[in-house]
């Protein structure tokens, strides 16, 4: 494993369970969060977020936390594992309260600068419908890179995995 992509829905773990590969095999760590927020919230133009994310995908050696579907085909060819949190939604809704609550107000170290976690009810409704819509789409851009997913449904099924990676 050189090259890792960590995907699933928002608040499943990706950034927490991506840092712990990075570190657990002494790759370098990228978050597209805080490649595709600029300061305020505001999203980075997709040609930009298309350039920077392909400059990362350039190394020999990574892991990238981030779903961001509309830039997978950028990904997907490069990685040689896809590490994917397919987490129940009332989980991840769940995590995603208490992560709100614990970093209200300021920037997560994952994101980008100067945006601070907030409560947006339309973000928890995109994670709410993750299964009809935002799952659907993922499936379908994961065809052809099946063969390199592993599919990881619980918090257990994770620390299970990251437990059987070689410490460096």
């Amino acid at each position: 494993m050189q090259r890792v992509l960590v995907i699933g829905p928002c608040g499943s773990g990706k950034s927490t369970l991506a840092a712990q590969i990075a570190h657990r095999l002494g790759l370098p760590l990228h978050h597209l969060d805080a490649v595709a927020w600029l300061p305020g919230w505001v999203e980075m133009e997709r040609p930009e977020f298309y350039r920077r994310t392909e400059a990362i995908v350039a190394g020999e050696r990574w892991v990238i936390d981030g779903t961001h579907g509309s830039s997978l085909h950028l990904r997907a060819p490069r990685a040689d594992t896809i590490v994917y949190l397919d987490f129940p939604i009332r989980l991840c809704l769940w995590r995603l309260v208490k992560r709100t609550l614990r970093h209200y107000g300021t920037t997560r170290p994952d994101m980008g600068a100067d945006c601070p976690e907030r409560f947006d009810p339309a973000f928890f409704w995109y994670v709410a419908r993750w299964n009809s819509g935002p799952r659907v789409r993922l499936h379908k851009r994961l065809e052809g890179h099946w063969d390199k997913v592993v599919r990881l449904r619980s918090p257990n099924e994770a620390q299970d995995f990251l437990d059987s990676l070689p410490a460096r």
